[in-house]
């Protein structure tokens, strides 16, 4: 902790976890902060990994609006336990705690799903008020088309509207932000006090100045191909083993014409059978183009792959919320071919952003990718719409709804 705590109001924004959009949405809110004259000091509590990244970034500005803070091992590894139970408590406990700690008003959980159930139990914060982004609501999915298919899936959504209802009845939680548009409306109807969830705009990454460097592998990609590019953490609930499965039934006619660009870190669970299915795609298919980069890209690598890309892949197997990858394909005016199920697949139809299909029937997906290929790419977007889409969906937007909910008496 620093010997002096900066002066005014004090805000804290809470997230343990490493991959996927908190990380990026961390840097618009430090960004969003050091470039105003702000009436508040921000604690960015994090994981030990991105405190040194955001250090980094926030090296050179106006920094004095924005502190960072390390969790302590013991804190990390509680607040990203494998059981939800836990986890959920440790980050209820651990926001409590740093509130206290640096005399804060108001905290804000990155992932307020992961604390629902603290929450729906009445828990508070010492007096202080509590919001947070709602990520994966999916209660209200048969409304938009989606029906439940699984058993599990009833379950699921069982338990999250008894905890919604009583989460919402919560006096500590102020604001519920969701990246789901079509949420809200269905919370103030269904549940006493749902109109404290508010849409917020999931925010499209800003271009990127690329550097040579980071062309290195958009550069390598073999020309008089269409090249298909999924990007992200890659785990098997985002479709890549489905993704692979699906190229090895392509037609010899039009595996020919494919080049395929993975991507991002393999999640370690899923290595080996990633690993199998890539070499049995090398001897099944030799005529497809495929690299893989497993890693975590820069975002001026993910900028030129995208530039390079003719479709964007987002393969996911019934996902439930929003993505990234949506807004980067949109902002670069490439069709995204993914789930018919879900937000995904109903923002795609509604703004006429790419193909949906069953991406859990690898039959089914491959059909996908071979409709596109065979059709021409271009026809599968609406570049007008795809724009109108991103317009307002700026990450300075998405800071000031968030510090706004903190703010919000």
């Amino acid at each position: 902790m620093p010997a002096d705590k900066p002066a005014g109001r004090r805000l804290v924004v809470l997230e343990p976890d490493v991959e996927g959009h908190p990380r990026e949405w961390l840097q618009h809110l430090m960004r969003f902060t050091a470039s105003e004259d702000m009436p508040y000091t921000v604690w960015l509590v994090v994981a030990p990994e991105v405190y040194e990244d955001l250090a980094a970034d926030l090296s050179g500005t106006r920094a004095h609006r924005v502190q960072l803070l390390a969790l302590r091992p013991a804190e990390r590894r509680l607040c990203t336990h494998r059981s939800l139970i836990i986890s959920g408590f440790a980050r209820w406990w651990t926001m409590r705690r740093y509130l206290c700690l640096v005399g804060a008003e108001a905290g804000h959980f990155l992932s307020l799903d992961l604390v629902s159930l603290p929450l729906a139990l009445g828990l508070g914060a010492a007096g202080r008020r509590l919001c947070g982004i709602l990520f994966r609501p999916s209660v209200h999915y048969p409304s938009l088309g989606s029906h439940r298919s699984r058993w599990q899936e009833w379950i699921r959504d069982a338990r999250k509207a008894a905890l919604y209802r009583l989460m919402l009845l919560n006096g500590a939680l102020r604001v519920a932000l969701t990246l789901d548009p079509y949420f809200p409306a269905y919370a103030a109807q269904h549940y006493r006090h749902g109109t404290k969830v508010v849409a917020v705009p999931d925010p499209a990454h800003p271009a990127v100045n690329v550097t040579p460097e980071e062309s290195r592998i958009a550069d390598r990609i073999p020309p008089n191909r269409v090249v298909l590019f999924l990007f992200g953490y890659l785990t098997e609930r985002k479709g890549v083993l489905a993704l692979l499965e699906a190229l090895r039934m392509l037609p010899s006619s039009v595996a020919n014409r494919v080049a395929v660009v993975l991507a991002g870190k393999v999640e370690p669970a899923i290595h080996e059978e990633f690993d199998e299915r890539c070499r049995r795609l090398e001897v099944e298919q030799p005529d497809i183009w495929v690299h893989v980069e497993d890693r975590r890209v820069s975002a001026g690598e993910l900028d030129a792959l995208i530039r390079r890309c003719d479709v964007v892949l987002a393969p996911y197997q019934r996902f439930v919320g929003s993505s990234g990858v949506l807004l980067w394909a949109a902002r670069a005016g490439k069709p995204l071919l993914t789930q018919n199920f879900g937000l995904l697949g109903r923002l795609v139809g509604d703004h006429q952003l790419g193909l949906t299909v069953d991406c859990s029937d690898a039959r089914s997906l491959a059909d996908g990718i071979r409709h596109m290929i065979v059709n021409g790419v271009a026809g599968f977007i609406n570049q007008p719409s795809a724009q109108a889409f991103v317009a307002d969906r700026t990450p300075r937007r998405f800071a000031a709804m968030v510090f706004e909910s903190l703010l919000q008496e």
